[in-house]
């Protein structure tokens, strides 16, 4: 199993709550300083800070898996460095890839995905670097499933639900918390306007963007 799961950081988690539920994510479990919402493909978790915090409003790449012991054995036997460890929601992996970024995968509560969710709704995580062709490497040695390529890009699809985005960048990091849609921007366009979010359309009406609490944006682009 390997579902997309990024975590978003936010002091303002009722915020969030509003603008993933307009956006047709559907909450799945909800502690209070830890929510978790699916869409049609993929899942997102709000994690809570204090007001002020340097992780306000930053997202955090990660995945989900069945069997961590199992999913750390066969990223390690495929050239990348997993390793299982006690983290402060339960134990996890940690995944260190050879340009430095490090990811976690956690033990998926749910194999399944909410009826609710908008089915044309995909969660994408990405990750930045310097370094397109290794990154890529390791997202196949996951499990991740190669989809499409560019100069300056790769994605793939996992098997239960979200996309992987390698995107070029100066520096590596984890880029901010974005989706695809394969239906009608304009009606989600129109559903955000009426839930009072501020979105709008940029590259020819095939990305949407979407202003985010305390500051930012998401995107939402169109399915190809």
């Amino acid at each position: 199993m390997l579902r997309v799961r990024p975590v978003q950081f936010t002091s303002d988690v009722a915020g969030w709550k509003h603008l993933l539920v307009a956006l047709g994510l559907v909450c799945v479990e909800d502690h209070g300083d830890w929510v978790e919402f699916d869409a049609g493909s993929g899942r997102v978790a709000l994690h809570r800070v204090s007001p002020g915090s340097p992780d306000d409003g930053t997202t955090v790449f990660g995945v989900e898996v069945g069997d961590l012991a199992e999913f750390a054995r066969r990223t390690a036997a495929d050239g990348t460095r997993a390793e299982l460890f006690d983290a402060d929601r339960g134990q996890a992996v940690r995944v260190t890839a050879r340009d430095g970024f490090t990811f976690f995968a956690d033990k998926a509560t749910s194999r399944t995905t909410s009826p609710e969710a908008d089915p044309g709704l995909a969660v994408v995580g990405t990750w930045l670097t310097p370094d397109l062709p290794g990154p890529a490497q390791e997202l196949r040695n996951i499990g991740a499933r190669p989809r499409r390529a560019a100069a300056d890009f790769a994605d793939f699809s996992t098997k239960n639900g979200g996309v992987l985005l390698v995107r070029e960048s100066s520096a590596t990091a984890a880029g901010s918390l974005a989706f695809e849609y394969d239906g009608d921007l304009a009606a989600l366009e129109a559903r955000l306007t009426a839930a009072g979010l501020r979105a709008a359309f940029a590259l020819a009406g095939s990305l949407l963007t979407i202003q985010a609490p305390r500051g930012g944006t998401i995107s939402v682009a169109g399915s190809l």
